[in-house]
């Protein structure tokens, strides 16, 4: 089993930078990755430069974490993931049988000639395994702890769900984590920032959060205080922090209120 440190996200694609494109990958993912308990680390948003793709996955295959990426994996002059995954592993770009497979059978379903442009779209860094994509056949392909999908949306959603429930299932945490939180109206988080450390300092394992707002016309100021980690830990951290709030003389109201 991979040894897994984090859980991390490339979406790629100059339409997105330049905001021509909406990025819809990020919340799908956060969605996707939190109906089986998990959540990501980090997210990085890049263009299609080739050395700059390289660089960062030279960076992330050096590291532990599971890295999801979208975008560039076609055959277009401004598609580069492929070649940056084989240059950042150091090996070659070669024809995966698998893809090839693939394609070839897509390309009878069409009708359509098989041409060497659309075998090209089978070849991925030396060494990679193939993500079946249920959409149109044409593959994605994971490389160590990287697994790269297309950049439509609906084929690569449900790619990462098969690769998720196919390689990732032990890890897997529902109910493992539970979030509490509260309303503190007219709150300072300067004012609470000695009670959050304390939360934290008691109850290892807990995290604590604080979303201020400067509020509008119809909700006051305010900051959404909470706590998250194991359920049953996170629930006592809470009920700690509600009471010493209260006895603080703070007006506290529920996170719904707020909305």
């Amino acid at each position: 089993m991979h040894k897994l440190t984090g859980w991390g996200a490339i979406i790629i694609g100059d339409e997105i930078m330049r905001g021509k494109r909406q990025d819809k990958h990020f919340a799908r993912v956060v969605e996707i990755m939190a109906a089986r308990g998990l959540h990501l680390d980090w997210v990085e948003y890049l263009g299609d430069d080739r050395g700059r793709l390289t660089a960062t996955l030279r960076r992330t295959l050096d590291g532990d974490d599971v890295v999801f990426s979208f975008g560039g994996i076609g055959v277009t002059p401004d598609d580069h993931t492929r070649q940056a995954a084989a240059a950042a592993a150091g090996v070659s770009l070669q024809l995966h049988p698998d893809a090839e497979r693939e394609i070839r059978a897509r390309m009878a379903e069409l009708g359509q000639e098989v041409t060497p442009s659309r075998l090209e779209l089978g070849t991925v860094a030396a060494g990679s395994r193939i993500i079946p994509n249920p959409f149109n056949r044409i593959p994605g392909f994971s490389y160590a702890h990287h697994h790269f999908f297309p950049g439509f949306p609906q084929m690569a959603w449900p790619m990462l769900e098969w690769v998720l429930d196919t390689h990732y299932r032990e890890q897997f945490r529902h109910d493992a984590e539970a979030e509490f939180a509260l309303i503190v109206w007219e709150g300072l988080e300067g004012h609470l920032l000695d009670l959050m450390q304390r939360i934290e300092a008691e109850f290892a394992g807990v995290t604590v959060f604080s979303l201020p707002s400067l509020g509008s016309e119809t909700v006051r100021r305010h900051i959404e205080l909470g706590v998250r980690g194991e359920p049953a830990l996170a629930a006592a951290a809470f009920a700690v922090m509600r009471a010493e709030l209260e006895r603080r003389g703070l007006e506290l109201g529920e996170k719904e209120a707020a909305k």
